[in-house]
């Protein structure tokens, strides 16, 4: 029996031999991208605070430079100066096994660290590299985000008597947060499209579904340009997402 062909060349059949790959496939998709985005801004949020932590005197002034700048600075320039795909084999292969290993492990070791690589390794290394390097990326955004804010108002209200942390917490970071929401829009959008990525170490997700179909007919268009509208719909929500949250919180910024 012959496949019906739609637009007179593209197998639907294909895709809906798969459709269950692909849900789940998507499904993947959706998860590392969530999970990347709350731990890579929580990580981004931190090492912009770091980097600009100060004090007058010393020794805080020594401790904020030499324990939180300078690291957080070797950080950033590291996971944005080397490539992400690197960044994932990296971890997988090199960092993951020195921590989780069957023989050694530093903090998991024995059958529990054999089972956890073997069902869950690809997921645990993919989610750490893209949530390293979304935190570098993110943590720039913040940064740029605060030193925009007018440094009158943070002495002023050092000057009432608020702690840094409450400083931040009640003045800096609302508003600051209405500029910063359009790059971190973008870079979510970026993480998501990376997240294509961890297929190479085996991680169930859209690409790693494609590539396997691909594999099975020989076949390019239907598996690549379905992932692909599968992609676009997403980016098209979160940019829609990212659009309604400007809406909302951006109105108080007068700047």
């Amino acid at each position: 029996m012959e496949p019906t062909l739609w637009f007179g060349w593209f197998r639907a059949d294909i895709i809906a031999e798969y459709g269950v790959m692909f849900w789940r496939g998507l499904q993947m998709t959706i998860l590392v991208t969530v999970v990347c985005i709350v731990q890579g801004t929580a990580l981004g949020l931190a090492i912009g605070l770091a980097r600009l932590a100060d004090a007058r005197h010393a020794p805080a002034r020594q401790i904020c430079r030499y324990l939180l700048r300078w690291p957080s600075t070797v950080y950033v320039s590291f996971f944005r100066g080397t490539p992400l795909f690197v960044q994932i084999l990296l971890i997988h292969f090199a960092v993951l096994p020195v921590f989780v290993n069957p023989a050694d492990g530093l903090l998991i070791a024995g059958e529990t660290a054999r089972s956890l690589k073997q069902n869950y390794g690809a997921f645990i290394s993919g989610v750490m590299a893209l949530t390293l390097n979304a935190g570098a990326y993110i943590s720039e955004i913040f940064r740029a985000g605060i030193q925009s804010i007018d440094r009158g108002q943070i002495e002023a209200s050092r000057s009432l008597g608020l702690s840094f942390a409450r400083t931040m917490y009640h003045i800096v970071l609302p508003q600051a947060f209405r500029r910063m929401l359009p790059p971190l829009g973008n870079n979510a959008i970026a993480l998501l499209k990376d997240s294509s990525l961890i297929s190479a170490i085996g991680l169930a997700e859209l690409a790693y579904t494609a590539r396997t179909v691909a594999g099975a007919y020989s076949r390019y268009w239907e598996p690549y340009l379905s992932i692909s509208f599968m992609y676009w719909i997403l980016t098209l929500g979160l940019a829609w997402a990212v659009k309604k949250l400007e809406a909302r919180y951006g109105r108080g910024d007068t700047r």
